[in-house]
């Protein structure tokens, strides 16, 4: 999600991983510093081992979900956001098998579609530390309303995500949104 101050917010609500549950967030402001927000230094050190961030912090990130609404607080972030009824799109996703969307071959059949809908968004790439990572998604919601602060100073009102995220080889769709992904990293020459 966007909001009209220039930051950018992508959370991770990873309901499970090889690091059981967690959620993080990357952040990046509109003077270009990124940020992530990890929970723990194991969760930190594999994320900013894949993506690339100015800034670290290690901080407890605890996420609520209620209807449509979602909660985070996660150090210096307080968010909070809304989500609308799922669009074509998400219809769509939704019909995708989680057996599917593990799949490299997948992913890179909907590289092309996924950059003509959605410009920036990838669904494959090479990422930090010589990774290469595929995206699977799922679901997409649109997001209504933003509510942010970090540090206490409010963010502004939602905006779309512009200019793009710098964290990796794509960025989120420009429309806020809450997509519902497979993930998958691959080390090295694997």
């Amino acid at each position: 999600m966007g909001t009209s101050s220039g930051t950018r917010l992508v959370l991770g609500h990873w309901q499970r991983s090889p690091f059981g549950p967690f959620s993080d967030v990357m952040l990046e402001r509109a003077d270009g510093e990124r940020l992530l927000l990890a929970p723990t230094r194991e969760t930190a050190d594999f994320i900013s081992g894949t993506y690339v961030f100015d800034t670290v912090r290690v901080v407890p990130v605890d996420v609520s979900i209620t209807d449509d609404t979602w909660t985070v607080a996660a150090g210096p972030l307080d968010l909070r956001f809304v989500t609308g009824r799922r669009r074509l799109v998400g219809l769509v996703l939704r019909a995708v098998p989680g057996a599917l969307a593990r799949r490299p071959a997948w992913c890179a059949l909907t590289d092309r579609p996924a950059r003509l809908l959605l410009p920036g968004v990838r669904t494959r790439g090479t990422a930090g530390g010589g990774r290469r990572e595929w995206y699977g998604a799922r679901d997409l919601l649109p997001i209504r309303v933003v509510s942010a602060a970090l540090d206490g100073a409010h963010l502004g009102a939602m905006a779309p995500v512009g200019p793009p995220v710098r964290f990796g080889f794509g960025s989120a769709p420009r429309d806020p949104a809450v997509t519902r992904v497979t993930t998958t990293v691959a080390f090295g020459s694997q």
